[in-house]
């Protein structure tokens, strides 16, 4: 059933379009294969381990050493304090020696997997089709290579010291104590499972309330970069209102969603406060039976009770740092959630030479809402050139984007010569097209660097012919280092104009087959303006060319002229044989030309 014969576009929600959460399984998959990149990663986590768990014997000896010295006041022990303040301070020296040797270590390497898999998730998103760029939402994927980095970082900065020393010593701590007496074993026994429910309780509620937070600043950012890339239409149509609503929405949104992951810290901190107490309440049970019966010192039940005491602290430091290891795993699971289905390169299909033929086979398209495109089918031969125009919205940077395979039709088939164009390797496409839209963007580095995009091996004559053939040199020659000069945010910012033809010499140092220019000579109503409309004739000259302008002064010089309206089009031919015509394109130029 075709499009126009009443079949409903297809709906494509929300969820569907983002980039997914990566499960558990995905998450330690792709961490083990991070550390496996880490040139000797594995001696160095064992070196860790060893240092730190030499580093927690070391500091358990403290509270007991001090329990030595009750004994030593009491007449209960025959060491002098000398030898008992020698040894308190070298225990405390080596402790804390130790257990910073063997977290720096694991710091290191957590931020190395960190750098890496951030250069893998860029590396991704690079290589990704634009269309899944675009339906996923820019804000997305935005919000994943920095907020959440950015919060995965200081989750490791922040937990793995913690928790590395906290978990070493509460081992030790334990070893030790079943050393002084066994039935001091009691306290973790009792207080365990009290500290197991509430971690229980926390993780099973935390979790997808900063899922949803980190959902929640992904929207954010999307609604703050659609204001700030379409400025120029908010301030036309006066949505600042509007658009403020939808921010303010947003955010309060992310306020929301984050007072509901803290309160889950609340209600762990109540579960904490039982544990202490009843940590406390057993240990001085237990020591009081112990002295009572004259199985232990008060000072070996002091230093047992000191170790207690001293446990409170790295298991609440665990406990609360949960809060922090769960919002660093759900921006984890966000980042791997990029990485872990990367494009699979698309080989060489095997197409002939370059010969520019393009053609569209009763192509229809959706953005998951309305037939943007409906039975569309056109034909651009090689050298030709073929102009879109119609109204705003009518479809035609849709088929733009379709032509350059920037987006997949939902039915029928783009071809460029004679294949699909979803079929052609990257190295395939790059020899047969290019696109000049009304936004190019002047990358930070030297003109050169900015040129060479294109050309690599470019020589600086060859920069300097394809500027002077977009009528650059003007601007040019004002450049104070020349070739050299740094442009970009970084450096000198270019013109409207200049953006635009360095845009256009770009792609003459590409030369491909067939150009696409989607209001590529938008900014001649400037300054410059014949130079800017000359030289995209230069670049669209002995090439196939799809041309979508609104200044019909253009239009008029294509070989043919395609009206579209309502995702359809409606009109071709000529220039005159549209304007005998009498239809809409006629109507176009009348108000073109009054206008002009």
């Amino acid at each position: 059933m075709s499009p126009s014969s009443g079949a409903a576009p297809p709906v494509a929600t929300d969820t569907a379009l983002r980039f997914p959460l990566a499960s558990a399984g995905q998450v330690r998959r792709e961490v083990a294969r991070q550390l496996r990149q880490v040139p000797h990663a594995t001696a160095a986590f064992l070196l860790a381990v060893v240092l730190l768990g030499l580093g927690a014997a070391a500091s358990v000896q403290v509270p007991r050493l001090m329990g030595g010295i009750v004994d030593l006041v009491s007449g209960e022990s025959d060491l002098s304090l000398w030898h008992l303040g020698a040894a308190l301070v070298g225990a405390a020296v080596a402790g804390a020696v130790l257990s910073a040797g063997g977290f720096y270590l694991l710091s290191r390497l957590a931020e190395r997997v960190i750098a890496t898999l951030r250069q893998d998730m860029v590396g991704t998103a690079l290589g990704l089709p634009t269309h899944r760029v675009e339906d996923a939402g820019a804000g997305d994927l935005v919000s994943r290579s920095t907020d959440d980095v950015a919060e995965l970082s200081s989750a490791v900065t922040e937990t793995v010291p913690t928790l590395s020393t906290s978990v070493f010593t509460v081992v030790a701590t334990v070893i030790a104590l079943f050393g002084v007496d066994w039935r001091f074993l009691v306290i973790p026994v009792v207080v365990a499972p009290v500290y197991y429910v509430a971690a229980r309780t926390y993780l099973n509620r935390a979790p997808g309330r900063y899922a949803e937070e980190r959902a929640a600043m992904a929207e954010r950012a999307r609604r703050v970069l659609e204001a700030i890339r379409g400025r120029a239409t908010v301030r036309a149509f006066s949505l600042e209102d509007r658009m403020h609503t939808r921010i303010g929405n947003a955010s309060w949104s992310v306020v929301v969603t984050a007072i509901r992951a803290r309160t889950t810290m609340l209600i762990l901190n109540v579960w904490m406060l039982v544990g202490e107490f009843l940590m406390l309440a057993i240990a001085l049970g237990v020591g009081y039976h112990l002295v009572a019966t004259d199985v232990l010192t008060v000072g070996a039940v002091t230093g047992a009770v000191l170790m207690i005491i001293r446990l409170r602290g790295p298991l609440n430091m665990v406990m609360r740092v949960l809060d922090v290891v769960q919002s660093g795993y759900a921006s984890l699971a966000r980042v791997v959630g990029v990485v872990t289905d990367p494009p699979v390169p698309v080989p060489d299909s095997g197409v002939d030479a370059p010969r520019g033929h393009v053609e569209l086979r009763d192509v229809s398209f959706s953005y998951g809402g309305a037939w943007a495109v409906r039975d569309v089918s056109l034909t651009i031969g090689p050298g030709e050139t073929v102009a879109l125009v119609g109204a705003s919205g009518a479809g035609k940077t849709t088929v733009a984007a379709l032509v350059a395979g920037l987006r997949v039709p939902d039915r029928g088939e783009v071809l460029v010569d004679g294949h699909p164009v979803s079929a052609l390797s990257d190295r395939e496409r790059i020899a047969r097209l290019a696109t000049v839209s009304q936004e190019v963007h002047v990358f930070s580095g030297t003109l050169r660097d900015d040129l060479t995009l294109a050309d690599p091996d470019a020589t600086d004559a060859e920069l300097l012919a394809v500027l002077e053939r977009v009528h650059a040199l003007p601007w040019f020659d004002r450049l104070p280092e020349g070739l050299d000069t740094v442009v970009g945010a970084r450096g000198i910012h270019l013109e409207p104009v200049a953006a635009q033809q360095l845009a256009l010499a770009r792609v003459l140092l590409l030369d491909p087959a067939i150009i696409i220019m989607d209001e590529a000579t938008a900014e001649a109503g400037s300054a410059g303006a014949g130079a800017l409309e000359d030289a995209a004739e230069v670049v669209a000259r002995d090439r196939s060319a799809l041309v979508v302008a609104h200044r019909l002064d253009q239009v008029s010089r294509a070989d043919t002229v395609l009206v579209m309206d309502s995702g359809q089009i409606v009109e071709r031919g000529t220039h005159d044989q549209l304007l005998a015509l009498g239809g809409i394109y006629h109507r176009l130029w009348s108000a073109w030309t009054a206008g002009a």
